[in-house]
């Protein structure tokens, strides 16, 4: 049996031969099975499965490829691609805990008309198109979905593609040149796509219409970063990546990379034949504005800048009322804390501190040190998003320090859950085991009882020594199936008894003057061999082969005994 693991979840799944379709006995996924007729296309379909269910889509999409190159009627490998081209991501419903397909590379092209998937569907068999064609109809849907929002989305001059965190959650400084980068264009009067603005008040499941709209609108895409693993990051390289297969099948767009404190060799091998930009030289900024300004076009305007900081001019009414919401807050007053912000807004409409105190209020938090331990996404409320957009930067490294704080927090419950499935993983494993092995032992079990059965019923038979030339035509059935029995119980020393048996009666035979007693001694000799003195009894006898003695014919032994084997 080849070992497999799911799709949708990574857990191993047991294949039996020739068998299409599965399901996944953790995540209860049924889904189609690949044609695994060596270890080596095993190997290359665990590993592009791997990159696939880690959204690295290009590389799995290779491996895929090369699977066709080899065999052009896998449909699995078709249907596999298809996943691929359209940035396939199965998550867990919250409500029913099935995997449902995400879409992460929307496509114009409906998936019923992609050629790999017209394939799969030609290559597979009853059961496999089944699924292809009800996974293809959801997918479809959310396509539809996707199109439809994108669709009403203001065009976008600029995209900028950079990696928002590190792996501990933590704003990158990636995050902070993007920023720096957005403010700048903005002033010139780019229509700007940046993450973490144009998408603050949106889903995390809802990002990809957004995403979809602004790459295929933007004219000029800026891919910036400070180490070669946040270029490379899954999510990063997704959007230039899909951004690039824009230009090369024929859009008329423009991939400018911007490097800082790295190596530009570290650069994606994607970016060899592209100018990139070093964000240290003087005047990267103005350089970065002009060239974009000559592809974007020259008819973009300087936007008016406001001045406000967002910081409120000194106002007694406003400092009054503020504090009076901290004592709300204090108290756990939440609704009066809220209106009260809502009254300092109704004086100063950019007053950071009153949507700082409109947060805690929305989350039930006394302070900061309660919002933290709330361990609640922030980022995705509006007062957040408007403590953004008018705080000073003393209330924005606060509010920076507490989503770091919450990330770190996350990040640990994250890891305890992990431990807590894993753990939930190894207990189902052991229980497999475990009726694995009480199953092997009922077949161990059942094999003894036959065996009892042969060698009790064997041994019954088996005659006392005093019996001399009767009840030994038994003897040789038992011996056989004592042997059968090879090593089970005592059998081997029964064997011996019966082996002593046959040769106490063949001693009496010989000793008879009667020269057929003598003959069946010589043959009880020859069955025994080895046994004992046996081989020298039977040369005493001084018979040469009583097989050609017509007499021997009578003898009740000639053919009692074979040779021993």
């Amino acid at each position: 049996m080849a070992v497999f693991k799911c799709k949708m979840c990574g857990a191993p799944l047991g294949i039996e031969e020739n068998k299409t379709v599965t399901e996944c006995e953790y995540c209860g996924t049924k889904q189609t099975l690949p044609k695994l007729e060596d270890e080596r296309k095993a190997n290359l379909y665990d590993r592009a499965n791997h990159f696939r269910r880690n959204n690295e889509f290009d590389k799995a999409m290779s491996i895929y490829e090369n699977i066709l190159n080899e065999d052009k009627t896998d449909a699995e490998s078709y249907w596999s691609i298809v996943l691929c081209r359209y940035g396939i991501e199965y998550v867990e419903d919250p409500v029913n805990h099935k995997r449902v397909p995400t879409v992460n590379r929307a496509q114009f092209t409906s998936v019923f008309m992609d050629e790999d998937y017209k394939s799969a569907i030609e290559y597979a068999d009853a059961l496999q198109r089944e699924i292809y064609e009800s996974e293809a109809k959801a997918i479809d849907e959310i396509q539809k979905g996707i199109l439809e929002i994108s669709q009403k989305e203001e065009p976008f001059d600029v995209f900028i593609c950079y990696k928002e965190t590190d792996s501990n959650g933590r704003r990158t400084p990636d995050s902070v040149l993007a920023t720096e980068l957005y403010h700048e264009l903005q002033k010139e009067g780019f229509k700007v796509f940046f993450s973490r603005i144009t998408l603050e008040d949106k889903l995390g499941s809802a990002y990809e219409p957004y995403i979809f709209a602004a790459l295929n609108s933007a004219k000029v895409m800026v891919v910036l970063g400070t180490k070669q693993e946040y270029f490379n990051a899954v999510w990063v390289k997704n959007e230039w990546s899909r951004f690039l297969t824009l230009i090369k099948n024929g859009a008329r767009k423009t991939l400018i990379p911007a490097y800082k404190d790295m190596d530009p060799y570290d650069l994606p091998e994607e970016f060899s034949h592209l100018q990139a930009q070093d964000m240290t030289k003087l005047g990267f900024m103005q350089d970065l504005i002009r060239g974009i300004r000559k592809i974007a076009g020259e008819d973009v305007k300087p936007a008016t800048v406001e001045t406000n900081s967002g910081a409120a001019p000194a106002n007694t009414n406003t400092a009054t009322l503020l504090e009076r919401v901290f004592i709300f807050l204090e108290d756990g007053d939440w609704e009066n804390a809220d209106e009260y912000c809502e009254k300092v807004l109704d004086i100063e409409p950019k007053n950071s501190e009153a949507y700082f105190g409109k947060l805690l209020a929305e989350f039930k938090a006394k302070d900061e040190n309660e919002l933290i331990n709330t361990n609640v996404r922030i980022t995705e409320s509006n007062n957040y998003r408007r403590i953004i957009r008018f705080g000073d930067e003393t209330i924005m490294k606060k509010l920076d320090e507490i989503a770091e704080k919450i990330a770190e927090k996350a990040a640990i419950e994250e890891e305890k859950e992990k431990k807590r499935l894993e753990e939930e993983a190894r207990r189902r494993e052991e229980e497999r085991k475990r009726i694995e092995e009480a199953e092997r032992k009922r077949i161990a079990d059942e094999n003894d009882k036959q065996k009892n059965n042969l060698y009790f019923s064997a041994i019954r038979n088996i005659p006392a020594d005093s019996i001399r030339f009767y009840a030994l035509g038994s003897l040789k059935n038992t011996v056989e199936t004592l042997r059968k029995l090879g090593d089970f119980k005592d059998s081997q020393n029964y064997i011996d008894k019966c082996y002593h048996i046959i040769y106490k009666n063949a001693i009496l035979n010989s000793r008879e003057t009667d020269a057929e007693y003598r003959r069946n001694a010589y043959v009880m000799f020859d069955y025994l061999g080895d046994y004992l003195d046996s081989r020298e009894r039977k040369e005493k006898l001084g018979i040469r082969n009583p097989a050609d003695n017509n007499a021997s014919a009578k003898s009740p032994f000639k053919n009692l005994f074979s040779k021993r084997k």
